[in-house]
């Protein structure tokens, strides 16, 4: 039976700075961005028309929110328009506005910035569903086709583990082919976890520990279960534990045949 070790401490903490870092940058371009795109159009502010200017502002918007996330186009929204006041409209490079249309096109370049940065937010976030989505169908695609072939129970075993630890962001999952007497806090069909008879707050605090469990079964008999060492205030979404469970279900089919078990 194939163990999942837990991750390296200094690699996650190597890849949550990496993490910061970048987000650092993006809050920095945000910031700096569009106030060296305005300062670049100093040249032309006598002759440039403001509603030019502002489409400019506007597109450095567009092109900083695309790579960053909601935060980071917002960010840029503000300092757009800042900006476009600061350096573009008179008085200039005086954080005051004398003329009404001026102040409507600030006023502007932010909202319209602010709405692009929405609409660019839910685009990722429908296409990491979809990618996501597609992950899950592969996932259970992959044990089923195993099923199907008569793969040993060992193989499906280590598979089933090896994608519960992805899934679920587990330190470690391993098989347990008889169930223990002692209680772990489970995780149902439905997704919700109890623990002590209780509902777990998941979603927050993630899947409780030490071990949880997920109850293999095979024509309402209990086979065993997946015994699940998880990460440590690591939250979970509810599609990905009901995921879990869908793919321990359809690996019970072959885990029945306990031939290679003790």
């Amino acid at each position: 039976m194939r163990q999942h070790a837990a991750p390296n401490p200094g690699s996650r903490h190597g890849s949550s700075l990496s993490s910061l870092q970048r987000t650092a940058l993006e809050l920095a371009v945000a910031l700096v961005g569009p106030a060296a795109i305005a300062a670049a159009m100093i040249p032309l502010r006598r002759s440039l028309a403001s509603s030019a200017g502002a489409v400019i502002m506007v597109a450095v918007v567009a092109a900083i929110a695309l790579v960053g996330r909601r935060i980071t186009g917002l960010l840029a929204s503000a300092s757009a328009a800042l900006w476009f006041d600061y350096f573009l409209t008179r008085p200039f490079e005086r954080f005051t506005i004398s003329h009404r249309p001026d102040l409507e096109t600030t006023i502007a370049i932010f909202v319209v910035g602010a709405l692009i940065t929405e609409l660019v937010a839910r685009l990722h976030h429908q296409r990491r569903v979809a990618n996501e989505t597609m992950t899950f169908v592969q996932s259970l695609h992959r044990i089923a086709e195993l099923t199907a072939n008569n793969a040993p129970p060992s193989s499906v075993v280590a598979e089933t583990s090896e994608m519960l630890t992805s899934l679920l962001s587990l330190r470690a999952c391993h098989f347990e082919p008889t169930m223990a007497t002692h209680p772990l806090a489970r995780v149902r069909d439905d997704g919700t976890i109890t623990h002590a008879d209780m509902l777990w707050p998941v979603e927050s605090i993630g899947i409780p520990g030490p071990e949880s469990e997920i109850v293999a079964r095979w024509r309402g008999d209990e086979i065993g279960r997946f015994v699940l060492t998880p990460t440590p205030g690591q939250p979970v979404s509810r599609e990905r534990r009901i995921v879990a469970v869908s793919l321990v279900e359809v690996a019970s089919a072959a885990l029945a045949d306990r031939k290679e078990w003790p």
